[in-house]
């Protein structure tokens, strides 16, 4: 026959909360125990002190205009597709990293801008980018 113990029987528990506490402290006294046995070696330099410098020269890009007709204009000048595809081509031969700048007219087509997109591209220019202005509000009398 089993007989009862009139005090209740207590289980064993398995606290972590203090197991995780003191693994944190080890890491971190490790972590600062190794940063301390880091041997440093540095090398005394006298750096140059900067100086403000002045350019005027602007960097090179080609700005292409479009009108509404869809004509092309490099530096005011008009320039047929034949034309502007050898302007293209001899700037990028000079400099392979040479930009364009396309400003269409706000009368231009999409199509007449990406004739010149199209221009820029066959020449082997990759770095194009564009300045739409969209067209003012009229008002009617």
């Amino acid at each position: 026959m089993k007989i009862s113990s009139p005090v209740g029987k207590k289980h064993a528990r398995f606290e972590i909360i203090p197991l995780i506490d003191i693994m944190f402290f080890l890491l971190a006294s490790f972590m600062m125990v190794s940063i301390t046995m880091i041997r440093v070696q540095t090398l005394r330099m006298d750096l140059p002190t900067p100086t403000a410098s002045s350019s005027n020269k602007k960097p090179s890009m080609i700005h292409i205009e479009v009108d509404a007709a869809g004509d092309a204009f490099v530096d005011k000048q008009r320039k047929s597709f034949p034309d502007l595809f050898m302007y293209l081509t001899n700037r990028y031969a000079a400099e392979t990293n040479i930009p364009a700048y396309i400003k269409g007219s706000p009368d231009a087509t999409h199509g007449q801008v990406i004739a010149i997109l199209d221009l820029c591209r066959q020449a082997g220019i990759q770095k194009v980018s564009f300045n739409i202005t969209l067209p003012t509000k009229r008002s009617s009398p």
